[in-house]
């Protein structure tokens, strides 16, 4: 339930639009029902303000259907993260609206406008192997309603593609970066600008990046101040905060 449904609910209810047995009904299932392989939370939207957001990876098809089909039907808008092509088409059989973000690996059925930020969040990569995180984090954070530039494969192997792009990024009030290898990305951008920056290791790089630690411990110790970090390969998770922070009045 969005918050704007409650509002209207519970004014009809005062209004003696409807009974309190018809609020009781809608109420009812409130805050979450019970699938036995999952609680589908229905308050999520009216505590913090986002949709629900579902972990596919790990589920079947069905489950990630199944729950798809229950959150639709209550109305509200879902996000699937780290979802495979054929969990969107048998999707796409109960939601013909739901979109496939291919390089994201998500999807997304969202109803009505989204209503966007003024500032936009810049998704800075250091190369194209990184794309892939980068994509979720952006769509994440355009499904959650915001601009994004996207600047890519702009590493310190030629840190001069990211010098020409200060400007834009200085102009956004949070800076997503993603890196594998060495990491060193996030410090350089951090030094740059007087912006958050959340930094994403990737488990892009030869044997030494060990699948993203030596980028993780790199940008855990950055001597850049203003950089956090979340986990390797996490690009749901920067694009979320990064949505919360660029909320911020």
């Amino acid at each position: 339930m969005k918050r704007q449904e409650l509002e209207k609910l519970l004014t009809d209810l005062q209004g003696g639009e409807i009974s309190v047995e018809q609020a009781i009904e809608k109420l009812k299932y409130m805050p979450f029902s019970d699938l036995g392989f999952a609680r589908i939370d229905h308050h999520r939207e009216i505590r913090t303000g986002y949709p629900e957001i579902i972990f596919c990876q790990g589920k079947t098809i069905e489950q990630v259907k199944l729950i798809f089909s229950h959150i639709i039907t209550s109305g509200q808008d879902v996000i699937g993260t780290r979802a495979n092509e054929e969990m969107y088409e048998a999707v796409k059989e109960i939601a013909p609206d739901a979109v496939w973000h291919t390089e994201a690996r998500i999807i997304s059925n969202v109803t009505g406008p989204v209503n966007l930020q003024d500032t936009p969040i810049a998704i800075v990569t250091a190369g194209t192997s990184d794309i892939p995180v980068a994509e979720e984090a952006a769509v994440t954070a355009e499904l959650l309603g915001n601009n994004v530039i996207r600047i890519y494969d702009a590493g310190v192997a030629g840190i001069h593609r990211l010098m020409d792009k200060l400007p834009e990024i200085r102009s956004c009030k949070v800076v997503v970066v993603i890196a594998g290898m060495e990491g060193a990305l996030a410090s350089v951008v951090g030094g740059l600008i007087d912006k958050p920056v959340i930094a994403v290791p990737t488990s892009v790089g030869y044997g030494a990046n060990f699948h993203g630690i030596s980028a993780l411990l790199a940008m855990l110790t950055s001597c850049a101040a203003g950089v956090s970090v979340v986990n390797i390969d996490n690009g749901f998770g920067a694009g979320y905060n990064a949505s919360m922070i660029n909320r911020l009045k």
